[in-house]
């Protein structure tokens, strides 16, 4: 019996030493969070100004020398600085009569004038001229300070009218016109069925801004209202409101829900002022898009698609008349991603390209715009994603648009810029190095600034003709204030889902001070998607939460899942569709199951999990669903039951079903009532699953996913018997706001606690004793 005992104790004691030989590293990881490292990285793209009517432009950029303001023309392949900093903040010391920064020059409003050659900026309200000739500063006549534009009016094309909604009605008057009176427009606004952005506002006579978009000729304006009348209210408390907490209410449609949100669309005449109600009813409970022709009125184009996002009309509008043609339809099973849906006005609405995924993959497509024939495939070289078109060139008659997974060996993530002709031909990848690019183009299509980077790659920014020869190198960051303060890149990495097959990617963080020798705890950062994956694929010093963590003292990953993306194929995009919940989770544990076999260094016995949002419901199913694997997880603003978070959410990715049912009314007579079924699976139905340890917070004035969510869960847990840490973050919206710091902070003790052993017992939130 007294060898058992001593056996324990000792047992008991080298578990306690194994457990603290490495105290997390909170100096670390304060020393490297995003609010203090961030000012040691200037800037890290290429911002072209273009000039009027020509290939040149200036741009202003900043590196650890300073700030500089270049000149570039792309056809001498030329960029000169447009002045001297010295001579510049001379000559600007002597007109105000104080000291200037040339390293840091902070010029308010600079902005080149018309002429191409006249650069305007102020200091303390009087306006100043530099001539990029001359090079030479003039202190300007006039200290007339620009009218201030007030946020409630919405300004037509050339600023000679205003709209606002007024006690939920649309009114108009004349801009910068003091006897100008207000115009009454429409007077059939009502709360939760505005004209302007106030809804729910009770405020009396007091003026919102209206949802109006102008036709660029200003001779009409149409107004997009939703009609949330019946839609169910949802409510926040405003616990820290003086003097007392207040109640702040929305409406707030839910999966399944039969009152949801009716779009509604209005064409005014601004001369007669006439308004047209334009009826586009096809599919019950529709979502509509509206999209401007150019520079004519005579048109206006929308998108409708029905409840269940499988089926969208593309039409025409009359806008003289409100007549509404349908042009062409499209399906796309199971569903599709608003967000992805692209569709381009060419030449006043003569043709049209629409992206569509009717192969397995976003492609682009040739419409006609008066008759709704197809004309052609755009895009015709393999199978690929298209991704947003960068630009049209009409004269040219060209399409210039980013493109993932085409080229062999490259990252299917990383965002390739490539063109076609519009009739089908011509395909050529213009910019293929492996990164992700993005593209600005001069209007004449003959150059870009092509800004490139990787989680693994340093921001660059090159001059390029328009088949993607480089002209010049204009740029690359300056991360040599990083570099000394001993920062690092993360590492990119692939392997098999849990299938075999299928290939994912990720990041993987490791400390500053890696030990090889040593094993460290591992923490995956996640978010389920389906409409973006956890990592990022652009240059970041951060990366978020992840880079200061893991200087704690962990290996921090996060890597894509099937399911979890658009980037990639519509098969890989839509394979958690109903199956919201778990779809994620064993790609996830795998990929941390294969790093483990790779690599001595990770400790597979504790494992951590943490993610916000999505993230927050994905890592606390993980928790629940692989109670053995799972250690620890942090879940933040959690969408924990998605049958009471947004409908868009749950009924998209996850589906719903209509349901028609013949019933008789009182006098006999017989009609259908339509329902629909949209359940999802919850994580508070699998609370009982818990055996490692789980930290909930949730903001208390979370109006995008209710604070309910995590409610429900810490419900269904105590009612398990339970413990687990919840916190509500006062006061906090969604992302946390000014709390998010905090937040950060007490996951570091959560994560340091419950996988490293290191408990610590002070009081202050900032460094702990000994760190």
């Amino acid at each position: 019996m007294k060898k058992t005992i001593v056996l324990a104790i000792l047992m008991a004691f080298s578990l306690t030493a194994l457990s603290q030989q490495h105290k997390a590293n909170f100096k670390a990881a304060e020393k490297f969070k995003s609010s203090n490292i961030r000012k040691m990285l200037k800037s890290t793209r290429v911002f072209p100004r273009w000039l009027k009517d020509s290939d040149k432009f200036w741009y202003t950029y900043t590196t650890t020398n300073g700030k500089n303001f270049y000149m570039v023309d792309p056809a001498k392949k030329s960029k000169t600085k447009l002045f001297d900093n010295l001579d510049f903040a001379a000559q600007l010391s002597e007109l105000t009569s104080k000291p200037w920064d040339h390293r840091n020059l902070d010029l308010k409003g600079w902005k080149l004038e018309d002429d191409n050659k006249t650069f305007t900026f102020m200091v303390d309200s009087i306006d100043f001229h530099f001539d990029v000739n001359s090079k030479m500063i003039t202190k300007g006549d006039s200290t007339e300070k620009a009218e201030k534009r007030n946020n409630w009016a919405g300004y037509s094309p050339d600023s000679t009218y205003i709209t606002y909604a007024k006690n939920y009605d649309l009114y108009m008057m004349k801009a910068n016109d003091p006897d100008s009176t207000e115009i009454l427009l429409a007077d059939d606004g009502e709360r939760w069925f505005s004209y302007g952005f106030d809804r729910g506002d009770t405020t009396k006579d007091k003026r919102f801004r209206a949802g109006v978009r102008w036709f660029k000729d200003e001779s009409k304006f149409y107004v997009t209202r939703s009609d949330s009348r019946k839609v169910k209210e949802l409510f926040v408390i405003d616990d820290l409101s003086n003097p007392r907490p207040e109640v702040e209410i929305y409406k707030y449609a839910m999966p399944g829900e039969k009152d949801v949100p009716q779009a509604h669309l209005s064409i005014f005449e601004v001369p007669s002022k006439k308004r047209i109600d334009v009826n586009m009813d096809k599919y019950i409970d529709q979502t509509v898009s509206t999209y401007l022709p150019g520079k004519t009125s005579d048109r206006l184009f929308a998108t409708r698609m029905n409840r269940t996002s499988d089926s969208l009309d593309v039409v025409s509008i009359n806008t003289a008349t409100g007549d509404v043609k349908e042009l062409f339809t499209d399906a796309n099973y199971p569903y599709f991603y608003s967000p992805n849906v692209q569709l381009s006005i060419l030449n006043e609405g003569e043709e049209l390209i629409w992206w569509s995924e009717r192969n397995g993959w976003g492609q682009l497509y040739l419409y006609d715009g008066n008759s709704g024939a197809l004309k052609n495939k755009i895009t015709n070289s393999g199978y690929f994603v298209t991704g947003r078109i960068q630009q049209v060139d009409t004269v040219g008659r060209k399409v210039y648009f980013a493109g993932r997974g085409r080229e062999q060996g490259v990252d299917p993530y990383y965002a390739l810029m490539y063109k076609a002709n519009l009739n089908g031909s011509g395909f050529k990848a213009v910019s293929t190095e492996a990164a992700n690019h993005s593209m600005n183009m001069s209007k004449s299509a003959k150059y870009y600034v092509d800004n490139y980077s990787a989680t693994d790659v340093a921001p660059k920014s090159l001059l390029k003709d328009s088949n993607g020869n480089v002209i010049m190198e204009l740029e690359s960051a300056d991360l040599s204030l990083l570099y000394e303060a001993g920062w690092k890149m993360p590492e990119r990495f692939t392997m098999k889902a849990d299938d075999g097959i299928t290939d994912l990617y990720g990041v993987m963080f490791k400390p500053f001070d890696f030990d090889s020798t040593r094993k460290y705890p591992i923490i995956s950062y996640v978010y389920p998607g389906p409409q973006v994956e956890s990592f990022g694929n652009d240059f970041s010093i951060t990366s978020g939460y992840n880079t200061a963590l893991a200087q704690l003292g962990f290996i921090v990953v996060s890597m894509g899942h099937r399911g979890g993306s658009p980037m990639r194929d519509k098969y890989y995009h839509t394979y958690g569709y109903e199956n919201l919940r778990d779809y994620a989770l064993a790609d996830d544990k795998r990929s941390i199951e294969i790093l483990a076999d790779r690599h001595d260094f990770i400790d597979i016995d504790n494992v951590g999990i943490f993610g916000h949002s999505g993230g927050g419901f994905m890592s606390t199913a993980a928790m629940l669903m692989y109670p053995d694997f799972y250690d620890a997880a942090a879940s933040s603003a959690g969408n924990h039951d998605n049958n009471v978070y947004n409908k868009w959410w749950g009924e998209t990715h996850n589906g719903v079903t209509r349901v028609d049912k013949k019933k008789k009314d009182e006098d006999g007579n017989e009609y259908t009532e339509t329902t629909w079924k949209a359940k999802v699976k919850t994580n508070p139905s699998i609370a009982k699953n818990l055996k490692g340890h789980l930290l909930i917070t949730h903001g208390t004035r979370d109006n995008n996913v209710n604070p309910a969510n995590s409610l429900r869960l810490a419900n269904e847990l105590m009612k398990a018997g339970k413990r687990f840490d919840y916190m509500p973050i006062p006061g906090a919206r969604h992302g946390y706001g000014s709390k998010r710091n905090y937040y950060e902070q007490m996951m570091w003790y959560f994560f340091a606690e419950h996988l490293l052993g290191d408990y610590r017992n002070n009081v202050e939130i900032d460094l702990p004793d000994g760190n």
